[in-house]
């Protein structure tokens, strides 16, 4: 699937995994190499997140369910725990530098797009 960013038409991923189970989402990006540009992973359920296991920073957005962007963690190191965003429905992570260069912000509605 694709995400955009309904608010400011900007691209955020062409191809977003989807981790709807426990064990997927368990398991999220741990103990991968890297994030390419252009993806991403969806987490639902989800109000926090978790980077440990991981040797790369991410960018993560909280979303509630209207996929409107209610948090953001831009560059989470690795080995680190996120704050509960009790708003959020799913969580989206990407490639670090991607809220940046997508101008992302809280508020923001993004739209999926299946492929």
């Amino acid at each position: 699937m694709k995400l955009y960013n309904q608010s400011n038409n900007e691209e955020l991923a062409v191809q977003v995994g989807k981790a709807y189970s426990f064990f997927t989402r368990l398991q999220g990006l741990m103990f991968s190499k890297d994030l390419p540009t252009g993806c991403g992973l969806h987490l639902k359920p989800c109000q926090s997140i978790h980077t440990y296991f991981m040797n790369y920073a991410i960018d993560v957005v909280f979303v509630n369910k209207r996929l409107e962007v209610v948090g953001i963690i831009e560059s989470m190191s690795p080995r680190k725990t996120s704050k509960v965003f009790r708003s959020a429905a799913s969580v989206f992570e990407f490639p670090a530098g991607t809220v940046s260069r997508t101008n992302t912000n809280i508020g923001d509605v993004l739209v999926i797009k299946e492929s």
